[in-house]
């Protein structure tokens, strides 16, 4: 049987942190494989391919974060289920996500083939990338029903407290994905559409290793009844994924729109700016890892109705990601131009330019960590807390902070606005996330006092 965990006993900062490691090196692996496609392209192809595959990130990202936000839903009413012992529940709510996957891929696919070349279009992408960014998002996208089944069965897993198989799928794939990458872009010469390729495959693999785990665990095993269409659990799972959607293709309309600022400064601005783009996944890591485990670490709890744990679980998850990431942002001062240079081959005088764009954004993005990484902690356990309204409000603020920063601060600091764009939503949301957690949070002791 694969290896799952009840959180609901036991050192809440132990079970956190054995939870998240493996979650860490997952999401490192999965960096990993990305930060390699980056490499290959970079020093194979040059700049300009690097920088139509970077150009592609919040695109990207707007899309497959449909599936991710879905999967956190299931996730979040799998692990309180679980907590709360509630077996048969958990079974209907497996079968019942399944078909709700099914009908958003269909709807997801057609939408995001038919308007990938006007959004590429609106973003004011350079004639010198925008065919290259296009061949590879068709690519990518074509590739969203396995993206959908991935997000969905490592995220049950990660519901009964499994992270390690969704790691060793995840090292699976990062070796396939490695190897593709190499022979695809090397050996046959198919470009950056080689690198699609190859993503495409590694997820496939991924995706099989995760699906067979959990055909192993009973409780996930639904019966033919179960996936009989039931209106009540189907609203509860909209109810909870949904808002995560919104909240994640928010976030990524203004991402759309500050890249479209990016773009609009030229190709040498925009090639800097993307590759120090590509790194950014690199540092989040570490925090959103952390948050994943506080969430999963919440909602099992919550179902076992121990508030007394998710507080003491937040508490410590937050000064532990407060910690990590003043540690990761001084590694990325200290080591982040030579990392940038693996990425740039060009020219000499090309190479230099875009290299110090690069690293210019990196700082920035390292003096704004630590709010990120507690960002991360106080939405997944608002989420976890059965509340997914107010992690969509703090994209809607983020939306407004990093549009409006992005349109007013180039006009007074020139290319630090762009930078400073982003560290202004991380902020705005973080704080606004942290009182959103703790008024629920009181609310739900209150709430549980009142009934004892």
């Amino acid at each position: 049987m694969a290896r799952i965990k009840d959180m609901t006993s036991g050192n809440p900062v132990k079970l956190i942190l054995l939870f998240a490691l493996p979650v860490l090196a997952g999401n490192m692996l999965q960096q990993l494989y990305s930060l390699v496609d980056s490499l290959i392209i970079g020093q194979l192809l040059g700049v300009r391919s690097l920088t139509a595959v970077s150009a592609s990130g919040w695109l990207d990202w707007a899309v497959l974060s449909v599936p991710m936000g879905l999967a956190q839903g299931y996730s979040i009413h799998a692990s309180q289920c679980y907590g709360g012992k509630q077996y048969a529940e958990l079974k209907r709510t497996v079968a019942q996500s399944y078909l709700i996957s099914a009908a958003a891929t269909v709807a997801l696919e057609l939408t995001s083939q038919m308007l990938l070349r006007p959004v590429l279009t609106w973003m004011n992408s350079p004639a010198e990338t925008i065919g290259l960014t296009e061949n590879y998002l068709r690519i990518i996208y074509a590739g969203l029903p396995v993206v959908m089944c991935l997000n969905v069965f490592s995220g049950f897993l990660h519901a009964l407290g499994n992270s390690r198989t969704p790691l060793l799928a995840l090292a699976c794939s990062t070796a396939v994905n490695i190897a593709l990458d190499w022979w695809f872009v090397g050996s046959l010469g198919l470009g950056t559409n080689g690198g699609a390729y190859a993503t495409v495959i590694a997820q496939v693999v991924s995706a099989s290793i995760c699906l067979a785990a959990v055909l192993k665990i009973q409780v996930l095993r639904p019966q033919r009844s179960d996936y009989r269409p039931d209106r009540r659990v189907i609203r509860k799972l909209t109810r909870l994924g949904f808002p995560i959607v919104f909240q994640h293709l928010i976030i990524s309309l203004g991402g759309l729109v500050l890249q479209g600022v990016v773009n609009a400064f030229g190709f040498v601005f925009m090639a800097g700016y993307n590759a120090a783009s590509r790194l950014q996944g690199l540092v989040e890591i570490a925090g959103s890892s952390l948050g994943n485990a506080a969430g999963t670490f919440t909602g099992q709890n919550l179902g076992a109705g121990r508030m007394d744990r998710i507080k003491l679980g937040l508490w410590r998850s937050a000064q532990i990601a407060f910690l990590l990431a003043l540690v990761v942002g001084g590694l990325m001062i200290l080591l982040g131009k030579p990392i940038l240079s693996l990425f740039i081959r060009d020219e000499a005088a090309l190479a230099e330019q875009v290299l110090a764009i690069g690293y210019d954004f990196l700082r920035v993005m390292a003096a704004g960590l630590p709010m990120l990484y507690l960002l991360f902690i106080y939405r997944t356990t608002l989420q976890g807390l059965g509340d997914t309204m107010m992690p969509m409000a703090s994209g809607f603020l983020e939306l407004v902070l990093r549009i409006g920063a992005a349109l007013l601060l180039p006009a007074l600091l020139g290319y630090w606005g762009v930078y400073l764009a982003e560290i202004a939503a991380w902020v705005g949301a973080g704080v606004f996330l942290i009182i959103a957690c703790y008024h629920r949070l009181h609310t739900l002791i209150n709430a549980t006092e009142k009934k004892i």
